[in-house]
């Protein structure tokens, strides 16, 4: 979000909390991007906000209680407010529970062992949701339209979308088994807390095979993931990259950096296997 957005949706925030009787004299920012995580406080309140009709933040809310009902390792809502989506001043505000980050890093086991539990408990909950190719859709929109890509070159805008077209109809033919997925679990939508690790950001859940959720992760986690295809986390793992690389050129994109993260995903594409995986790919290009 631009500043003035972030002031509207911090105000928007507090005013919500307010009206529950939750102090929130101050917020602070914990991630801006296309939605904003705040920590409310002192009543330590996670806030999600959202310009209304950017988000699906119901089906969020509905989807968090099931899989909490069912065991699952996810974040959940706030118990001292209704579970449901505020709305303020054009903003959508969700609040969750509040987890003091830990010090140490999560372990590969453990994030590994987390997801496995996320996935079982996702194929116990009746919940209509999109399927993967409907991302790769997304993306293709960017990479064929110039008015949304203008930056993208020509050569790169046809390989790119030859990428996407190849890795959508490949992964199809292997028929695999799908279920309900989180979409995109990589390390930014996982909390490290002394209950162990939970997942948020559940607007992103798609159904597909599990290999498209262990594309997003590193890759000492899928090492202690069990019963995972690698041809097919091969091409997931392409398949991500390619959509990444796409949403970067979009005109508009207000990811950091987004235009060196598109040349890098590009250039990653076109050198071929083995592919890195995406966190990978950012660790690097942050120097990291």
């Amino acid at each position: 979000m631009e500043t003035t957005d972030v002031t509207r949706a911090v105000a928007a925030a507090t005013s919500v909390a307010a009206s529950l009787d939750l102090l929130a004299h101050d917020a602070v920012v914990l991630h801006n991007s296309n939605k904003l995580a705040l920590r409310l406080v002192p009543c330590d309140v996670f806030a999600r906000v959202a310009p209304v009709g950017q988000e699906v933040a119901q089906f969020e809310v509905d989807l968090a209680q099931q899989l909490t009902d069912a065991g699952c390792p996810v974040c959940p809502v706030e118990p001292r407010a209704d579970p449901r989506v505020y709305r303020r001043d054009g903003f959508a505000v969700t609040l969750w529970t509040y987890y003091e980050p830990m010090a140490s890093p999560l372990s590969p086991v453990e994030y590994a062992k987390a997801l496995a539990r996320l996935h079982v408990g996702m194929r116990t909950v009746d919940v209509p949701g999109p399927r993967f190719t409907d991302r790769i859709t997304e993306a293709e929109g960017v990479v064929a339209d110039p008015v949304r890509s203008p930056d993208l070159a020509d050569t790169d805008r046809a390989f790119l979308g030859g990428r996407l077209a190849s890795l959508r109809r490949a992964i199809d033919d292997r028929g695999a088994v799908e279920q309900l997925l989180h979409g995109e679990p990589h390390p930014g939508n996982v909390l490290s807390t002394s209950g162990g690790p939970l997942f948020i950001d559940l607007e992103t859940c798609c159904r597909g095979p599990v290999e498209f959720d262990l594309a997003h992760v590193p890759e000492a986690v899928c090492a202690h993931y069990p019963g995972v295809d690698q041809g097919l986390l091969d091409e997931c793992r392409q398949l991500v990259l390619a959509m990444v690389a796409a949403w970067r050129w979009e005109r508009g994109d207000q990811f950091p950096n987004g235009r060196r993260f598109g040349e890098e995903f590009l250039r990653v594409l076109r050198e071929g296997p083995p592919w890195p995986t995406l966190d990978a790919v950012t660790r690097r290009l942050n120097g990291l």
